[in-house]
C-alpha cells in the first residue's frame, strides 16, 4: 500500500455544536468577546492613522444597543471594517485569526499593545445565545463595498452585498428564546467585562418611553484606568476612589503596591492591602486579571498564588498565553515567573514599611498578619523574604520581630517565645506575667496555632510556650511554708480527688503572689496535639485524641488558703472541702470551669461561710 499525505479535514456540522456548548465556561462571554473584536478593529484603524496610511481622526467608539421588542443585541464600531475577501476569510475560516495577520503585516511587535485579539474563535460565542447571527461591515480602503453575512450556527452562511453606508462593522446578535435573559443582563456583563476597554463605550438600552430616558449614549468604560498610569502621575486619592470603584468596599485600604514592569514581561497593576478581619474564615480578597485591559477573571491561582488572593486587587499581563476563551492559561512556565515576580514586589512592599516606616507597618500589623503568615506558611521562598518583618505584639502592647523578641530574653529565658491565645481564660496569667515584666506575645486567630509550629520548624531551638504551659522563673517566690512531707501526700491525693483526675500532676511552689492559692499548667505538646485534633475532627490521627493533655496542679505555699488546708489535713471533710475551693480557683483563672464546676464552686463557698 502506498503512503498517502493529506490534510484532515473538519466537519463544521460536529464542530459548531461543540463551539456553541462546550468551548466557553460561561454563556456571559459572548458580549466580552464581540466587544473586544470591535475594540480590535477600532485600535488597528488607530494604528493605521500613527503609520500615516489613513487621514481619517474620527471620534472612535463602540456602540451596544439593545432592542428588546425584536430581541437583538447589536455591537457597533467605527473601525478598520471587512472586505468581502475578508469576511470569508476571518468569519468562514473558523479558527483564523485576523488580529494576528494585522499585527505581523503592521505592527513593531514591541508596540502592538493596542491589539487585544488573539483568538479566531472569539466570533463564534455570539452562537451561545443567538439563534442567527448577522454582519454588516464596510472596509476603510477606497473603493470597498459593503458586505452582508448571515449564519444560524450550522455549517451553512449566506454572503453578500451589505446596507452599511460608513465605515466599520455591526454584529447584530438575534437572541434564541432560551437566552432572552441575557437582554436583561447586557448591561451588567459590560460593566463586568469591558469597564476598561481602550476605546469608549456606548450602551443604549433601546427603553425609548422610559421616563428620563434621554442619554443614549451612555459611556460605560473608563479608557485610561488608574493602573496604566505611572505610579508618579497617580494620587493618593485616586488610589482610594479607584479601591472603592472597582471592590465596591466602604472600608479604606490599608496601603496598595502599584506594579508597572516592562521586562522581562509587560506587566501592570494595583494590589491593595484590606483591612482584614481576625476570623480567618470570613476572608475574601478579589484579584481581577485583564488583558490588554479585558476582564480574564477573577482569582486565577495559575497567576496569583492562594495566600495573594486574600488582596484585593487588579493585575493587567498581556503577555499572558491564554486560551481562545481568555480565561485559561497555557504556559506553566511562564506563568510561574510572572506568579513569582509579584510575590517579589509584594514582599519587597512588606520589608520596605518595615524599615523605613515601622511606626506606621506596626499600625497595619493586626490587620495584614493572617495573609502575611498565611503566606510565610504556603510559601517558602516567600516566608525568606518576609521573616525579618515577622512581628509579635507584646501583651504591653509592644511590636517586636522574631529576632528582636528573642535577643530581648535570651539571658533569661534563651529561644523562648512565650504566648496568650485567649487573653479572656489567661487574663490571671498575663497579670502575672506583666508584674514581674516577663514579655509574653498575643497569637489569637484561627491561623497561628499552624503558624508557630511552622516557626519551629524554620528555626530549629525556638520554642513556643503557652503561658499556662510552665512554671516560669519571677513567678516563683520565696517564703513558703515547708510542710511534712506525710501531710504533702495527703494533700496530693485531697486535690487529684478534687479534679477527678488520678493523672493529675500536684507540685508545691512558693508564688511571687500570695493571693493566688494555686494554677493550673498544661503541658504544650500534649495540648497542641488535642488542638490539632479538634481541628481535624474525624481526620485527626487516632493516637492524637487517646492521648491525654497532661495538667500541673502548682500549689502555693505561701497562700494562707493553702495554710488553711494543711491546718486541717487530719480532718478529711473539711480539707477535702478546702482542697476542691482551691481547685476550683485555680480553674477560675485560668478561664475554664464547666457549668457542672462552677455549681459545685458555688455549694463549696457557701458551705465553707457557714463555716
Amino acid at each position: 500500500m502506498e503512503t498517502e499525505k493529506g490534510q484532515i479535514r473538519v466537519d463544521t456540522e460536529n464542530l459548531m455544536p461543540i463551539i456553541k456548548k462546550w468551548l466557553y465556561s460561561d454563556r456571559d462571554i459572548f458580549l466580552r468577546e464581540i466587544v473586544s473584536n470591535a475594540v480590535d478593529a477600532v485600535s488597528k484603524m488607530k494604528k493605521l492613522y500613527s503609520l500615516g496610511a489613513i487621514d481619517t481622526t474620527d471620534d472612535y467608539r463602540v456602540d451596544v444597543r439593545l432592542d428588546k421588542k425584536n430581541k437583538t443585541i447589536t455591537v457597533s464600531d467605527n473601525g478598520i471594517g471587512m472586505t468581502r475577501e475578508e469576511v470569508d476569510q476571518y468569519i468562514n475560516q473558523v479558527a483564523f485569526s485576523g488580529a494576528v495577520e494585522f499585527v505581523n503585516k503592521y505592527c513593531d511587535k514591541e508596540e502592538n499593545d493596542g491589539i487585544i485579539g488573539h483568538f479566531g474563535l472569539g466570533f463564534y460565542s455570539a452562537f451561545m445565545v443567538s439563534e442567527c447571527v448577522e454582519i454588516e461591515t464596510l472596509s476603510y480602503q477606497e473603493g470597498a463595498q459593503p458586505v452582508h453575512w448571515k449564519s444560524t450556527g450550522g455549517s451553512d452562511y449566506e454572503l453578500g452585498t451589505g446596507t452599511r453606508a460608513s465605515r466599520g462593522t455591526d454584529v447584530i446578535l438575534h437572541i434564541e428564546p432560551d437566552s432572552e435573559d441575557m437582554l436583561d443582563e447586557a448591561e451588567k456583563i459590560l460593566a463586568k467585562y469591558c469597564a476598561f476597554l481602550p476605546v469608549p463605550i456606548y450602551f443604549d438600552d433601546g427603553c425609548e418611553e422610559c421616563e428620563g430616558h434621554a442619554d443614549e449614549d451612555k459611556q460605560i468604560n473608563d479608557i485610561h484606568p488608574l493602573w496604566t498610569k505611572a505610579p508618579s502621575e497617580c494620587t493618593e486619592s485616586e488610589y482610594r476612589a479607584f479601591y472603592h470603584t472597582v471592590f465596591a468596599d466602604l472600608n479604606e485600604p490599608l496601603f496598595w503596591i502599584h506594579l508597572n514592569v516592562d521586562y522581562p514581561f509587560n506587566l501592570k497593576g494595583i494590589l491593595y492591602f484590606p483591612k482584614i478581619r481576625r476570623d480567618m474564615g470570613v476572608i475574601a480578597g478579589e484579584i481581577k486579571l485583564y488583558n490588554n485591559q479585558v476582564f480574564v477573571a477573577d482569582n486565577i491561582k495559575e497567576v496569583i498564588p492562594e495566600y495573594l488572593l486574600l488582596l484585593k486587587g487588579v493585575i493587567d499581563c498581556p503577555d499572558l498565553p491564554l486560551n481562545v476563551s481568555r480565561s485559561f492559561l497555557q504556559n506553566d512556565n511562564f506563568v510561574k515567573k510572572v506568579a513569582a515576580h509579584i510575590t517579589k514586589k509584594v514582599a519587597d512592599k512588606l520589608m520596605s514599611l518595615f524599615n523605613t516606616a515601622r511606626e506606621e507597618y506596626q499600625k497595619y500589623w493586626n490587620d495584614i498578619a493572617p495573609f502575611v503568615k498565611y503566606g510565610a506558611m504556603k510559601d517558602p521562598s516567600f516566608y525568606e523574604k518576609v521573616s525579618p518583618c515577622l512581628m509579635l505584639q507584646t501583651i504591653k502592647d509592644h511590636y517586636l520581630s522574631i529576632d528582636e523578641y528573642l535577643e530581648l530574653n535570651k539571658e533569661k529565658y534563651p529561644d523562648t517565645i512565650y504566648y496568650v491565645n485567649d487573653r479572656v481564660q489567661q487574663a490571671q496569667y498575663i497579670e502575672m506575667f506583666n508584674e514581674k515584666d516577663i514579655p509574653a506575645v498575643y497569637l489569637e486567630t484561627v491561623i497561628d496555632s499552624a503558624f508557630l509550629q511552622m516557626i519551629e520548624e524554620k528555626r530549629p531551638g525556638v520554642k513556643f510556650a503557652r503561658v499556662d504551659a510552665a512554671l516560669v522563673d519571677g513567678i516563683k517566690g520565696e517564703g513558703g511554708v515547708v510542710y511534712p512531707q506525710s501531710e504533702l501526700s495527703q494533700a496530693e491525693e485531697l486535690f487529684r480527688n478534687a479534679a477527678e483526675d488520678r493523672e493529675l500532676e500536684v507540685k508545691f511552689e512558693s508564688l511571687e503572689d500570695k493571693s493566688v492559692p494555686a494554677m493550673l499548667l498544661t503541658d504544650e505538646m500534649t495540648r497542641r496535639l488535642q488542638d490539632f485534633a479538634k481541628m481535624y475532627g474525624s481526620e485527626a490521627q487516632p493516637w492524637m485524641t487517646a492521648m491525654p493533655v497532661k495538667q500541673t496542679l502548682v500549689v502555693n505555699t505561701a497562700s494562707k488558703l493553702v495554710y488553711r488546708l494543711f491546718g486541717l489535713i487530719e480532718k478529711a471533710e473539711d480539707a477535702s472541702l478546702y482542697a476542691e475551693q482551691i481547685y476550683h480557683i485555680a480553674l477560675l483563672l485560668r478561664g475554664s470551669m464547666t457549668p457542672a464546676q462552677t455549681k459545685r464552686f458555688v455549694q463549696i463557698t457557701s458551705e465553707l461561710l457557714e463555716k
